[in-house]
């Protein structure tokens, strides 16, 4: 396959990962884990500098693929979300579920101990736990250009990155939480349109929250594959052993959150061919 082909893929792989990080409750870093790039993520994040010729060659077509999803694709899957919730989240269920017999190759042949099924029960009922949590999102939040804000809005950064990159966790949902999910995309929505009409004034406006915010994703993204790559240094076995039941407890995660009011079958089997057609897709992804 040739250098435009890989960069082509990476993009699909970064609007995958930038689809997942919009929507409540599904994680981006079990996206990539389930594309088979998280490893290679992780080091391209951890050597920025050291092996900048490389990374950046991975990096880059990755991070156009995440802002082209959040730019593009938000609204288009918010309306189905809304609109068709079973067949939408059935599809992310075959995203992460077709990754598995590829993450099961790093662990085939060593064995399934104690000191193996121990992270992958405790990962598995932290996300069973998460998803039976009574939903409750936190007080919009006005977001502000003075200096509480500003910091308010680095951490906030921080930790949603940290929440992006670690699988099984959703960061969007944790933004929702802190009640800072609708503000920022309503930011986001709202940047486009000034950028369509060619507002300067709420350009500058906007740049002003986003800036802090973008630091703060920054900072935590690179400290949490700091410490990611210090477990795989010591017990790769073990925490690919607890990515695999935080893969097998997202989608069980993600359709009991689910609304199934609407629930018909012709709803079901469209559902069924969207989480055929996930599952293939994660599963042809992480071949490439």
């Amino acid at each position: 396959m040739n250098k435009k082909n890989n960069a082509l893929i990476d993009v699909i792989r970064g609007m995958v990962i930038g689809i997942a990080n919009i929507i409540p409750g599904v994680s981006g870093g079990t996206m990539m884990v389930s594309m088979g790039i998280y490893d290679q993520l992780i080091y391209s994040i951890t050597h920025l500098f050291s092996d900048w010729k490389k990374v950046w060659r991975f990096l880059l077509p990755i991070g156009i693929g995440i802002v082209l999803a959040i730019l593009l694709l938000s609204k288009l899957f918010e309306f189905l979300l809304g609109a068709y919730p079973i067949p939408t989240n059935l599809g992310f269920c075959g995203l992460i579920l077709g990754s598995l017999p590829f993450i099961f190759q790093n662990v085939k042949h060593k064995g399934f101990g104690l000191k193996d099924f121990i992270p992958f029960i405790v990962f598995f009922l932290l996300i069973i736990g998460f998803s039976l949590l009574e939903e409750k999102s936190g007080a919009d939040v006005l977001l502000k250009l003075d200096l509480p804000g500003i910091l308010m809005l680095f951490v906030v950064g921080v930790i949603t990155a940290a929440t992006m990159v670690i699988p099984g966790v959703s960061g969007s949902m944790l933004l929702m939480l802190m009640g800072y999910y609708e503000p920022i995309l309503s930011t986001i929505s709202d940047a486009i349109d000034a950028l369509i009409h060619f507002d300067i004034a709420q350009l500058m406006y906007i740049a002003g929250l986003m800036v802090p915010f973008a630091l703060g994703v920054a900072v935590g993204t690179f400290g949490i594959a700091k410490i990611i790559e210090w477990i795989f240094s010591r017990w790769k076995t073990q925490a690919y052993w607890a990515i695999i039941g935080l893969i097998i407890a997202s989608p069980i995660a993600i359709l009991v959150k689910t609304d199934w009011a609407g629930f018909s079958i012709i709803q079901l089997v469209i559902g069924i061919l969207c989480f055929g057609a996930g599952a293939l897709a994660a599963y042809r992804l992480s071949e490439l």
